[in-house]
């Protein structure tokens, strides 16, 4: 059974930090690109930051291009998402996904469950 799990999400006040992980079970991730996304109160899905399969692509979302920084340790299966200068509009559910291949611009065929990110101002 394929699993996406995140950990790392919770309460900070605005300019703070957050590291969220996203961990692999299942199969090996190594080959497809991985991304975060998340959903606000109310609000759509949106997109956060991919990484293709190496590590040597990567793509932000505007609002969080300079602040967010996606990673990924295929030896660990895991992705990680470093958030700084956290805004309270940054409040949301993030989740992990994975691509159907090395590319993001493939679609996504896996999804974890989600964390919550909640920004105080």
């Amino acid at each position: 059974q394929v699993q996406l799990v995140e950990s790392g999400g919770g309460l900070v006040q605005a300019g703070g930090s957050l590291r969220l992980s996203c961990a692999a079970s299942g199969r090996t991730f190594s080959g497809s690109a991985m991304g975060w996304f998340r959903q606000p109160p109310g609000k759509e899905r949106e997109f956060v930051a991919a990484i293709n399969w190496s590590g040597g692509n990567i793509y932000y979302a505007g609002s969080v291009k300079g602040r967010f920084t996606i990673s990924r340790d295929n030896a660990k299966n895991t992705v990680y998402l470093q958030m700084n200068s956290l805004k309270p509009e940054d409040t949301a559910v993030y989740r992990c996904a994975a691509y159907s291949g090395g590319s993001y611009s493939t679609t996504v065929n896996y999804w974890g469950q989600g964390t919550q990110v909640t920004v105080s101002s």
